[in-house]
């Protein structure tokens, strides 16, 4: 018994050995071709870094619950809590995972109410873009915010409290951004999917 767990020791000493030099050899990778291409170093560590299957079932697990710990992972996915470990700090140096939330029930938080809005601005020029994703990113009612293609310009998922609140907002605010041209508001009457996972079993 203690033989084994004296080898078990030196084999997770060499996992974590062998960790570091892969995420030194990865970084110093990521500088010289974030040096040459002019991207920003996140973007070119994700396309450095390819997940394989581990590290998918690792995510799988984790979008389902945050909370979960490195041992429940370890037990599930069949492989020891160092390297378990040592792939979800590779992952979120990397941008694959961006961070940990708690999704909160809508209605619970008096938010029963979801807006699809959108939106189509009167300029389109660089500057009238940009000044108004700097307005939306500070209007606490919208959760979401995409820019897309065909007659609008953006598509805003706003949450409130109720019918009342959304005109509060409609007409105190968001209306009265510079340089907004059209609005129209699709109003939620029931949720039939709500999920934010995106890595499945195939």
């Amino acid at each position: 018994m203690q033989m084994y767990v004296y080898q078990d020791r030196i084999l997770s000493k060499s996992i974590t050995l062998e960790s570091i030099c892969i995420n030194l050899l990865l970084k110093r990778i990521n500088v010289i071709i974030s040096m040459k291409s002019g991207l920003p170093k996140e973007q070119v560590a994700t396309m450095v870094y390819q997940p394989d299957k581990k590290d998918m079932a690792i995510l799988r697990l984790l979008q389902q619950n945050a909370k979960i710990t490195v041992k429940e992972i370890s037990e599930k996915i069949h492989l020891s809590t160092t390297p378990v470990h040592e792939r979800i700090k590779r992952m979120e140096d990397v941008g694959i995972i961006r961070q940990y939330a708690t999704l909160v029930n809508h209605t619970k938080v008096k938010k029963g109410l979801t807006v699809i809005c959108y939106v189509s601005l009167k300029q389109h020029g660089k500057n009238a873009g940009v000044k108004f994703i700097k307005t939306i990113n500070d209007l606490n009612e919208v959760i979401e915010c995409f820019s897309i293609s065909g007659e609008f310009d953006f598509m805003l998922k706003v949450v409130c409290e109720d019918m009342n609140a959304y005109y509060d907002f409609h007409v105190n605010k968001l209306s009265e951004i510079e340089n907004v041209g059209h609005l129209q508001s699709v109003f939620v009457m029931g949720i039939i999917k709500q999920t934010h996972q995106v890595v499945w079993e195939e």
